[in-house]
C-alpha cells in the first residue's frame, strides 16, 4: 500500500493525537483541548514539520522533523526526528518506511547535512531505523530530563 506523505495541518490533530497516544506512557500526553494549542504551536515553529502518511483520508503514520541552524559544516543545518509513530493496525505495511523517506527528502531539501534521532530501546525499533540507513554507534545519544 502506498500512502500520500504530506505536512500535517491543524485539522489533522485528531489523527495525530491517536498516533501520539501510541507513544505516550502514563500522563505524558496533554488533554485534548490543551493538545490542540500545543499542536498548533508545533506546526507554527520555524523549521519544524509534522509529516504524515495519509491513507483513505486518515493519517496512519507520522514523524516530527526539526531542521536547526548550525555553525559548523559550512553552517548547513542539521535535522532532528522525533515522535515517529504508526498506528498498530497499519504496522508492517511500509508506512513507517514511507514516512522516514519523506522526512529525509524534506531534511535534504532544507540543506541539512545530517539527520539524528533517538529511539526507545524498549520498543525494539533500532533494526527498523538501520534498514533506513541510520547508523548505530557513530555517536552516543544521551538524555537529561528535568526532575
Amino acid at each position: 500500500m502506498k500512502a500520500t506523505c504530506r505536512a500535517l495541518v491543524l485539522a489533522d490533530y485528531a489523527d495525530a493525537r491517536a498516533l501520539y497516544q501510541t507513544l505516550s506512557t502514563g500522563h505524558s500526553l496533554p488533554s485534548y483541548d490543551a493538545g490542540i494549542g500545543g499542536f498548533e504551536a508545533l506546526l507554527a515553529h520555524p523549521g519544524t514539520w509534522v509529516i504524515g502518511a495519509e491513507l483513505d483520508t486518515r493519517i496512519v503514520a507520522m514523524a516530527t522533523l526539526h531542521v536547526l541552524p548550525n555553525m559548523t559544516y559550512r553552517m548547513r543545518p542539521y535535522a532532528l526526528v522525533e515522535n515517529v509513530a504508526t498506528l498498530q493496525s497499519h504496522q508492517g505495511k511500509g508506512f513507517g518506511r514511507q514516512i522516514m523517506a519523506a522526512v529525509a527528502q524534506k531534511a535534504w531539501a532544507e540543506g541539512a547535512f545530517k539527520i539524528m534521532l533517538l529511539t526507545n530501546r524498549a520498543r525494539g525499533a533500532t533494526a527498523f531505523y538501520e534498514k533506513q540507513g541510520y547508523v548505530v554507534g557513530e555517536k552516543d545519544g544521551m538524555i537529561l530530563r528535568r526532575v
